[in-house]
């Protein structure tokens, strides 16, 4: 049964609508702009935690389908539409899972706030309960796998290693196409651990929140880049580019949607993208990094993807795997996957 509800954000401002749900959820309040993949979206562990507003009016109509999703249960802390499918499965989904929503409510000018004021937290309840206590942001720990996860193509032409800071579903499709098995390990796994596992090339993954969190990690992301042919995708980027020497900083509001146009410097050609970020590379800081810049985003300029000069490191702020979203940049995936087969510079121009 559907009660009033509202969205109280940190600067006061509320926003009413129709609740579903049990508790009330604290989070950073983001909005994703695609105009489908919403089951991919709410599955995709970088999303961990937060409230997100979807831009499209009608969010529910196609069902869901198990073969979607990104991991093994939803990952935000709750829902805001502006109008939910009452037929479609999603409803129940998100019921079951205990993940609240909030419909009707006016999105347009909600998103038009979050663009202006900026990414901020909100505390999402029924108009009768209590906010909720302090949340912890640390979300890495809480998506990474706790043990190894092995995955294995039909037919093997190498060894990848993934570093789990909540690693999408199809990134690991990606490589089994390309004939790579795929060791999935937890976020702290050391060094040593890893080495012993004889890994071909290193894959950094997609992951949520503030990649600080990571920083104890940075002598050993450094350690393991240097000695293998490497991809960082997303929080996988953001370390990588802290641990050869950039600075990090928080977007005003981050990059969540599936048409996101990005150009490779080298080459000048154009990807649309799917993104879903909150924090960035300085671009000002790239200059006395080892890295250079490889990528960039057409509307606003920030980066979206390094190169090392000499050994073959590799990042990209987008999602080349996509899910939902845009295909084109799926070659980032051969040129990793080029890189780990003749071990060389994974750049291609």
């Amino acid at each position: 049964m559907k009660q009033s509800g509202k969205l109280t954000l940190a600067n006061g401002t509320t926003f009413t609508g129709s609740w579903q749900g049990t508790a009330p959820v604290k989070g950073e309040v983001v909005f994703f702009t695609g105009m489908t993949g919403y089951q991919e979206v709410l599955t995709d562990p970088s999303y961990q935690g937060q409230i997100l507003v979807f831009t499209y009016p009608l969010i529910g109509q196609y069902g869901i389908q198990a073969e979607a999703s990104e991991s093994n249960q939803i990952q935000v802390a709750g829902v805001i539409v502006q109008t939910l499918a009452e037929d479609g499965e999603g409803t129940s989904w998100l019921g079951e899972a205990n993940v609240p929503i909030l419909s009707g409510v006016d999105t347009r000018s909600l998103v038009h706030l979050l663009r202006t004021e900026g990414d901020q937290f909100g505390d999402m309840m029924q108009v009768d309960m209590s906010v909720t206590a302090s949340i912890d942001t640390a979300y890495i720990a809480s998506v990474s796998t706790t043990s190894n996860i092995e995955y294995v193509p039909e037919v093997e032409q190498g060894h990848i290693v993934c570093i789990d800071y909540g690693v999408k579903q199809s990134m690991i499709d990606a490589l089994l196409e390309r004939h790579m098995r795929v060791t999935v390990v937890p976020y702290d796994t050391t060094p040593e651990r890893i080495q012993a596992l004889a890994p071909d090339g290193l894959l950094f993954s997609n992951g949520p929140g503030d990649p600080t969190q990571l920083d104890p990690f940075l002598s050993g992301i450094r350690e393991l880049a240097t000695s293998y042919p490497t991809l960082g995708i997303c929080m996988g980027h953001q370390v990588l580019a802290h641990a050869f020497g950039c600075t990090l900083l928080k977007q005003h509001h981050g990059h969540r949607g599936a048409n996101h146009p990005v150009r490779h410097l080298a080459s000048g050609q154009v990807f649309m993208t799917s993104q879903n970020h909150g924090y960035a590379v300085d671009v000002k800081s790239i200059e006395a990094s080892e890295m250079e810049l490889a990528y960039e985003h057409i509307n606003d300029g920030s980066v979206e993807g390094l190169i090392h000069p000499v050994l073959p490191i590799m990042t990209v702020q987008f999602h080349p795997e996509a899910s939902p979203g845009p295909t084109e940049a799926m070659v980032v995936f051969d040129q990793f996957v080029n890189s780990v087969l003749h071990q060389e510079v994974a750049y291609v121009g």
